[in-house]
């Protein structure tokens, strides 16, 4: 018996650099792979790249050298195909234009139509299913310039889920968004991932990436590093990535408790929500016990 064909990857993306026609080098040999079923986090400073990687896999800039393949196939060929969904950040969108919300979500119907891009009745359920996954099939009537900015997050993302998108860009889904709405976009993200779908989500937002995202690549002209975000996410590289642009602030012994638990608390902030760890070097979560003893040190 012949040796069965690995699986492909959900993106896979392969020395990837980008030159723009004014001689910047946007981009330079960036190489990650991202599973299926899977949520990464693209972190880095503004103008790290994330945004030309993003147009790359879109196909909106050419590749000066390298391949995008997306399930095995180009990513030209996945694009045809209506694989990829992309979800942009707020300011690449003129919230003034007159539009309803679920004509917004049609739009995501688009290539399953024909040139004269009459809308199937397949077409109308799919936008129905796709605002009532995110909450906002009551809203469907309304202009989207009439909504807060964590509804058009959403309405957004009943777009890419309209689209049937396999993979999904997602450019700074939090920022402008309240608690509540991120956790509402963080457990349909969850969801997602356990329909095998792919998401790459470029995020500012460092506290949330340990909580949902199973990988990490870190940006900046190149990628600095990938791995499962346990391993990955950490100050080292995140310093990397950041440079001076982090703030650090230190705090322990005393000033957090009356005993002599020797252990403290880093914080880790761009400015949005930080990145939290305590003692051991893990972030806190909902498992740890106020009464826990110091852990033994992490195995390398």
């Amino acid at each position: 018996m012949g040796k069965t064909k690995p699986a492909a990857a959900g993106l896979d993306v392969k020395d990837v650099t980008v030159a723009y026609r004014n001689g910047l080098t946007a981009l330079r040999h960036a190489t990650f792979t991202v599973p299926k079923g899977t949520i990464t986090a693209l972190v880095g400073v503004n103008g790290a790249g994330k945004s030309t990687l993003f147009k790359a896999i879109m196909g909106f800039v050419p590749l000066a050298q390298g391949s995008v393949e997306i399930f095995g196939m180009p990513a030209r060929e996945a694009l045809r195909k209506n694989l990829v969904a992309y979800v942009p950040q707020a300011e690449e969108v003129d919230w003034n234009f007159p539009v309803l919300v679920e004509d917004v979500v049609m739009m995501g119907r688009y290539g399953h139509m024909n040139f004269l891009r009459i809308p199937s009745r397949r077409d109308h359920e799919m936008v129905t299913q796709a605002l009532k996954r995110v909450n906002m099939e009551e809203y469907r009537k309304r202009q989207i310039g009439e909504l807060s900015g964590g509804q058009r997050k959403r309405v957004f993302l009943a777009r890419a889920l309209a689209q049937e998108g396999q993979v999904i860009l997602l450019d700074e889904p939090f920022t402008g968004v309240d608690v509540t709405t991120e956790e509402q976009i963080i457990t349909l993200l969850k969801a997602l991932r356990d329909e095998g779908r792919v998401m790459l989500v470029s995020t500012h937002n460092l506290g949330s990436v340990p909580e949902f995202c199973d990988r990490t690549v870190f940006v900046k002209g190149t990628v600095l590093a990938y791995g499962r975000t346990e391993d990955t996410f950490n100050e080292a590289n995140l310093e990397k990535a950041f440079g001076g642009v982090l703030r650090h602030f230190i705090l322990g012994g005393a000033e957090l408790h009356d005993d002599a638990d020797p252990r403290h608390v880093r914080v880790i902030s761009d400015d949005e929500r930080p990145f939290v760890t305590y003692g051991n070097g893990r972030q806190k979560t909902g498992k740890d016990q106020p009464k826990e003893k110091a852990d033994a040190p992490d195995a390398p």
